[in-house]
């Protein structure tokens, strides 16, 4: 059984490249269709993010990391398992973002109940969580494996 400490390292590390390529991808999937109303910059954004002026791309890592890192403390259950907590990790980001953050950076709750708004957060949300709870689950699972010799 792997310790607490090592499942919430590779929770960190399994949510930093799901925002890399899942997160990324969709996102720059969005800008690459150029709907209207779902229209996004280009993905890996470089801008400055206050306070401290670091790069959006490293503070969406940073962030997914600590969920990721949550995650993988927390999830318990098979290998296959991990999807379906993905799944949950992306809604609980998504009403973290739409009800707590968005506030306290003066937004509107809930994406100002603009539904491209929430096709956005729904695309960007689920598929950072589902494509975490697949590498999250590789990890657990194939570390499982060759220290025990069975499957999580």
């Amino acid at each position: 059984m792997l310790s607490v400490w090592k499942r919430m390292g590779l929770g960190w590390v399994a949510a930093v490249i799901g925002v890399l390529v899942f997160h990324q991808g969709v996102w720059g999937l969005l800008h690459h269709i150029d709907l209207p109303t779902l229209g996004m910059p280009r993905a890996y954004p470089m801008e400055p993010v206050p306070p401290w002026g670091v790069p959006r791309i490293v503070s969406l890592c940073f962030w997914g990391g600590l969920w990721g890192l949550t995650f993988g403390g927390t999830w318990r259950g098979t290998r296959n398992s991990f999807i379906f907590g993905g799944f949950w990790l992306g809604v609980s980001a998504l009403l973290v973002q739409f009800l707590i953050v968005a506030p306290l950076k003066g937004l509107p709750v809930a994406g100002g109940g603009q539904l491209s708004n929430w096709i956005r957060g729904v695309l960007l949300n689920i598929t950072w969580g589902l494509g975490t709870g697949v590498i999250l689950g590789y990890f657990i699972g194939n570390r499982a494996m060759r220290d025990h010799g069975t499957d999580l």
